[in-house]
C-alpha cells in the first residue's frame, strides 16, 4: 500500500499517453496539458491506450 501525505495530489492523465515517451516529454505534457510543475511533489499518473497499463 502506498501511503502519501495529505498535501500530495494525484493527477491522472485523461487520455491515452504514448508510454514509450521519455521523461522529458512527459514533463513537458505535465507543464502544457495539466498546467502543474512537475517537480511540484505531487504524483502524475498516465495510462497508455489500452488503460490496461500504468
Amino acid at each position: 500500500m502506498l501511503s502519501l501525505p495529505p498535501s500530495v495530489r494525484v493527477f491522472v492523465a485523461r487520455g491515452a499517453t504514448d508510454l514509450r515517451k521519455s521523461f522529458d516529454t512527459l514533463a513537458a505534457v505535465v507543464c502544457d496539458v495539466i498546467s502543474e510543475d512537475p517537480q511540484s511533489g505531487h504524483l502524475f499518473v498516465f495510462l497508455n491506450r489500452r488503460m490496461d497499463r500504468v
